[in-house]
């Protein structure tokens, strides 16, 4: 396919921050368009967390500035490096008064009150170091509420510049809980005119949606998996938004995100004790006795251990995990838990890990290297979410063969193919409904399938193994939308 420049921004990229998933999609995908040959250039913030030398970064010559409305002029300086193993270079926006703080988007718990400013501020820088680089892209690809200005500003205050009058724009949404609501006095900030200020396009109960805002103007939409595409164009999922992207849904798209199997596979995975693969699991049962030591649990082969990896939100399920707890410690089971979250949560399973010591483990925070040693020493992995725009978890589980036990819903029920014990198919176990009930049931019927029936427990191991969401795939789905705005000529100037 014919070359591209593409111009990706976004507020979070791993390595360098990463509050969820859309730093991971930002880590990888930049590196898999650029192994189709395409010129790809990302644009973050320099959050004081990124650190200059560390990741050998340079300034680039001269300042940037950009016009903010009301605000006036505002001064920047940009550092530049790369993707970690690529030459794909990154962008960081350097401004003290905006990024140099200790959090991404809050403190404390608390979001930052000039959010509004802050990534309205990075999308214009990002559309402004484009002219500073003279790098005219043919596709600006925008994600979430904190980069959904820039199709809004390429209809606006861009349409009549020679630098983007071939560019397309793509935003893609990784969680449409999160909109950018914000006081409608942002729009003397987006500068782009009040008669954009209307109930079609920015407006919402006399403020600003920004999200909004980007899905209107946008030349095409996509969610990162089939199912949640189509679940935001319904009132469960679509967080007010619904009608409006059903409106929209002829632009709308849904391409399941990849995997970084260079760090998540357990043939190479140098954080868990014992390595494995399909053919030889023995190192499994290692890494099994290991977690259970780790969490002070009884070192048991003989009981199935559950994993569970996740921020403690109820978005994740935790609420359901609450409630059907009482009957999960009554099964034969071990449990291990990872994450952090709402302070009830914390509380309320530190209290489960003291009331069954010799069943549940629990420690609260994040560790990346406990992340991996969970996925390959459980036998389960539980993703009971409310709603998952695409998970990962259930990705990582499946290749390192624990079997997920998801509720099925957007990119986890994309991934998980029920179980079938005639037939010994199927890569795990769902469930539909969002009660205790169904939650509790389906963890029973996959602790009676280990305990039962162990040569269907072995061969959804092993399907789960040979199982693949390569990040490849995933960016020519993305390559083949970026044609389609050009080629379709999709874009619509305001």
């Amino acid at each position: 396919m014919e070359r591209l420049n593409i111009l990706i921004a976004a507020s979070e990229v791993v390595p360098f921050a990463k509050s969820g998933g859309l730093a991971d999609v930002i880590g990888a995908l930049p590196k898999a368009l650029r192994q189709l040959g395409h010129d790809v250039r990302v644009v973050m913030p320099r959050y004081y967390i990124v650190d200059i030398e560390y990741y050998s970064l340079k300034p680039l010559e001269g300042s940037l500035g950009v016009h903010m409305g009301s605000m006036g002029e505002v001064w920047s300086s940009v550092y530049v490096g790369v993707l970690p193993g690529s030459d794909v270079p990154i962008y960081f926006i350097e401004h003290e008064g905006f990024f140099g703080r200790k959090g991404l988007y809050d403190e404390d718990g608390e979001g930052y009150g000039d959010n509004d400013n802050r990534f309205i501020f990075l999308s214009k820088a990002a559309m402004q170091l484009a002219k500073k680089l003279h790098f005219r892209p043919d596709v600006i690809h925008a994600n979430d509420w904190h980069t959904a200005a820039m199709p809004i500003l390429l209809n606006s205050t861009y349409g009549s510049d020679p630098d983007f009058e071939n560019t397309g724009s793509l935003l893609t949404i990784h969680n449409l809980q999160h909109q950018g609501k914000f006081y409608k006095g942002a729009m003397d900030v987006l500068d782009i005119g009040w008669e954009h200020f209307n109930a079609s396009e920015l407006e919402e109960y006399d403020g600003v949606n920004l999200l909004k805002g980007g899905i209107v103007h946008a030349d095409a939409i996509n969610a990162v998996s089939k199912k949640y595409a189509q679940e935001i164009r319904t009132p469960e999922f679509g967080w007010g938004l619904d009608s409006l992207i059903d409106a929209h849904a002829s632009k709308l798209h849904g391409i399941l995100n990849g995997v970084d199997y260079t760090e998540w596979s357990p043939e190479v995975d140098n954080f868990i004790p014992r390595q494995f693969d399909s053919d030889d699991l023995s190192g499994k049962a290692i890494c099994k006795a290991e977690l259970q030591k780790a969490f002070n649990l009884p070192e048991r082969s003989d009981v199935p251990l559950i994993g569970l990896v996740g921020r403690f939100a109820e978005q994740k399920g935790i609420g359901l995990l609450a409630s059907a707890i009482w009957h999960l410690m009554g099964l034969n089971i071990q449990m291990v838990l990872l994450g952090t979250g709402e302070r009830w949560a914390e509380h309320f399973f530190s209290d489960i890990s003291g009331r069954y010591p010799e069943k549940f483990g629990l420690f609260v925070g994040y560790r990346n290297d406990l992340a991996h040693r969970i996925e390959a020493g459980s036998d389960l992995f539980l993703m009971p979410s409310l709603f998952e725009p695409c998970g990962l978890n259930q990705i990582y589980s499946l290749r390192y063969g624990t079997v997920p036990i998801v509720r099925a819903t957007g990119g986890l029920d994309d991934t998980i193919d029920n179980y079938d014990a005639e037939t010994k198919s199927g890569t795990g176990f769902k469930f539909y409904d969002a009660t205790p009930e169904a939650l509790s049931g389906t963890v029973q019927w996959a602790v009676d399938t280990w305990y039962h029936d162990s040569t269907g427990f072995e061969q959804l191991r092993r399907n789960g193994m040979k199982k693949r969401f390569d990040w490849d795939v995933a960016a020519k789905g993305y390559e083949y939308l970026y044609h389609r705005l050009i080629d379709g000529r999709l874009r619509i100037r305001r």
